[in-house]
C-alpha cells in the first residue's frame, strides 16, 4: 500500500495523512480473513497515519520502504523472509490524522502556542500523540547499550579575559558561544553496543541532548548518530563525540546561541547520562 506522485510531489500539497482510496479497507479485510501473518508494506515519501494497522492484532509487522529503486523488490523480500536484518530509523515523526486540523499551512512556527492550541512541529517541539515517533525502528535481534567511558563534568573556557568580563554567566547561567573558546571542546563517550540475539545486525545509535531545567526549552535535540554492524552474540565499542559549543548550546528568544550552565541530560541509545557544564572560573571557586 502507500502513496504516489499524484498525492505527494513538488507543487502538490497533501490533504490528509490517511491511506487514499479504499486501501485501509482492503488491508483490514485481508487481515481479517488471512490464516497466516500479514505484513503491511508501505511505499511513500512522507508519513501515513496507519493507526488502524498498528492496532490490528492480525497485522504482524509494518515495513516502510520509502520509494524503492530497481533493487527495491529484492530488498523488501530479503527483509520479509529474514535474509537481511533491518536497521533503519524513521527520519520524521508520523503524526495522527487529527494533527492536521491544528496545523495550518500558513503557520510555520516550530514551537507550540498553548494560547491558540497550535501543537508545534517536529519531534523537538510537538509533544502530542504520534503514530510512530522520530527515530523509531525495529530489528530481528536485540541490542543493549552500556557506557564504558562517560565524563560527568566539562568546563567552558572563555575566549578572552574581556569575554569573561562581558559575560552574563552570573545572571543568566549561560555563556554566549561567541564568548567561549570552542577549540577542543568535544567530549568523548565510549558506548558498548551488544547484540543479544541470534542474528547479525546493524544498530543505529541515536544521541540526544537536553538542556538543564529552567528558562530553557525542555526539548531534546538529536546531536549525533552512529550505525554499527554487530555480529550475533558479540559487542562493538562506539566512540561518540559531543561538542559542547555545537551540541549543548541553545538559541534564546533573541536569537543568541548560548551554552547553559548546569546538568545537561544526554540520551545515548536506551541510556541516560548527566553531564555538568560549568565555566573554569566556577570550578576554581
Amino acid at each position: 500500500m502507500g502513496l504516489d506522485q499524484s498525492i505527494e510531489a513538488e507543487f502538490r500539497d497533501r490533504v490528509g495523512l490517511l491511506l487514499p482510496g479504499h486501501q485501509q479497507e482492503l488491508v483490514s479485510r485481508v487481515a481479517r480473513v488471512a490464516r497466516g501473518p500479514v505484513i503491511l508494506v508501505l511505499m511513500s515519501g512522507g508519513p501515513i497515519d496507519v493507526s488502524f494497522a498498528k492496532n490490528d492484532p492480525k497485522i504482524s509487522a509494518i515495513l516502510w520502504v520509502g520509494y524503492p529503486g530497481q533493487a527495491g523488490g529484492t530488498a523488501i523480500a530479503d527483509v520479509i523472509f529474514g535474509t537481511t536484518n533491518p536497521g533503519g530509523r524513521l527520519p520524521m515523526t508520523w503524526y495522527p490524522q487529527n494533527y492536521l486540523a491544528k496545523v495550518p499551512m500558513t503557520n510555520m512556527d516550530m514551537r507550540p502556542n498553548p494560547a491558540t492550541g497550535y501543537p508545534g512541529r517536529t519531534y523537538r517541539f510537538y509533544k502530542g500523540p504520534v503514530v510512530f515517533p522520530f527515530g523509531h525502528g525495529l530489528s530481528y535481534t536485540r541490542f543493549t547499550h552500556s557506557l564504558a567511558i562517560a565524563p560527568k563534568q566539562v568546563s567552558v573556557p572563555f575566549a578572552t579575559l574581556q569575554a569573561f568580563t562581558n559575560s552574563t554567566v552570573s545572571t543568566s547561567k549561560a555563556v554566549r558561544v561567541s564568548h567561549a573558546n570552542c577549540d577542543a571542546m568535544e567530549v568523548g563517550f565510549h558506548v558498548d553496543v551488544k547484540n543479544e540475539g541470534s542474528m547479525d545486525g546493524t544498530n543505529t545509535l541515536l544521541v540526544f541532548s537536553k538542556p538543564p531545567p529552567g528558562k530553557w526549552s525542555a526539548t531534546k535535540q538529536l546531536v549525533s548518530f552512529h550505525k554499527t554492524y554487530v555480529p550475533a552474540g558479540s559487542k562493538q565499542r562506539v566512540k561518540v563525540g559531543v561538542h559542547v559549543c555545537k551540541h549543548l548550546s541553545v538559541v534564546d528568544e533573541f536569537g543568541i546561541r548560548r551554552i547553559p550552565m548546569g546538568e545537561h541530560e544526554l540520551q545515548i541509545g536506551d541510556l541516560k547520562h548527566s553531564i555538568s557544564v560549568q565555566t573554569q572560573e566556577e570550578i576554581k571557586h
